[in-house]
């Protein structure tokens, strides 16, 4: 599935983040932690430089707790990075975030200058919710559709910080495929982006594997087929997904299939683990590998190519004229 969607108002955003870093002590990204790695924006990685970056994988309650503690020991071992998890509607929780600004900056948290953090996230990912909670106002603007920011703001948290806001960005290229499929099974983006059977397909197919047990459960099914084809099927028939004459309405199926899986009535499901993502990274990086050699194949092979035999012999014949001109100079010179 190809997703191209990096309207104008986002590369705006991702140009004013740039300009701002300078002012910046540390930054905040909101992360889904039912999809860490897919939902991390790498063009803030090379923002940030040596900058603190504190990672808060929100939607907590809706992810796989097990594999969320996996996913912290996973991105906490990069250097200056620190996690914690929370969910939207636990502000208790979120009321931590301040604490630990304060202390990942403590010697400037210790004078009389404001700490300046700026917050990120990609769209739909609760990052609006959440600044509403740390300022105990409504601040920022929410919707339950991705790209409701639209605009950088500045807003005082109080406890010496400041949270510069910017809008949801995703970033110009998504290069893993299985990140697209990801963030369109989560919702990130918008249903028009997206064809609900070609990512319906996709999520079924992990689900199966990755949640035998909860999708019989969920789907009323006494056996769990093989196929990601057979289960929409047979989960069709236990919702009454179906078209006239009694067939398989598929993309019903699918978009119900999404819908719980976003909302969290499937159960507490991670769509990615840090194994699968270290393969992943292998993967893209002989790929990308392959691309590079095959495209330098391809110009030897037309520069090669461009040369016919009666090319060639006059080329020779030209360089061999050549020659002999210059012969002749240097002999009347002498």
């Amino acid at each position: 599935m190809a997703l191209q969607w990096f309207p104008g108002h986002m590369h705006k955003a991702l140009k004013e983040i740039k300009e701002s870093i300078s002012q910046i002590d540390i930054l905040i990204e909101v992360l889904d932690a039912r999809i860490p790695y897919s939902s991390e924006n790498p063009e803030i990685a090379k923002i940030r430089g040596d900058k603190p970056v504190l990672k808060i994988l929100n939607k907590f309650d809706l992810a796989d707790p097990e594999l969320t503690e996996r996913w912290q020991a996973y991105l906490e071992s990069e250097r200056g990075v620190k996690t914690i998890t929370t969910t939207t509607d636990n502000p208790a929780n979120s009321k931590q975030i301040i604490k630990m600004i304060q202390t990942i900056c403590a010697q400037k948290h210790a004078s009389v200058k404001s700490i300046n953090a700026m917050i990120t996230g990609i769209p739909n990912v609760g990052k609006s919710t959440l600044i509403n909670i740390l300022a105990e106002r409504v601040i920022a603007k929410t919707g339950n559709e991705p790209a409701v920011t639209k605009s950088q703001q500045r807003i005082n948290l109080g406890g010496g910080v400041v949270l510069f806001d910017t809008p949801g960005v995703l970033w110009p290229k998504l290069e893993n495929p299985n990140s697209i499929y990801r963030l369109a099974s989560s919702g990130a983006v918008k249903n028009t982006a997206m064809e609900y059977d070609d990512v319906g397909f996709y999520a079924a197919d992990y689900l199966i594997k990755a949640y035998p047990e909860a999708m019989k459960a969920r789907f009323k099914l006494d056996e769990l087929p093989d196929t990601e084809l057979e289960f929409l099927e047979a989960a069709a028939k236990t919702r009454g997904a179906k078209m006239a004459g009694g067939r398989v309405n598929l993309h019903k199926i699918c978009e119900i299939l999404l819908n719980e899986l976003q909302s969290g009535k499937l159960g507490r499901i991670t769509l990615e683990t840090p194994e699968m993502i270290e393969q992943e990274k292998i993967e893209m990086a002989e790929a990308a590998a392959k691309k590079a050699a095959d495209k330098a194949k391809r110009k030897q092979k037309f520069k090669e190519g461009s040369l016919t035999p009666d090319k060639v012999d006059r080329k020779e014949k030209r360089e061999e004229k050549r020659q002999e001109q210059s012969r002749r100079m240097k002999q009347r010179r002498r």
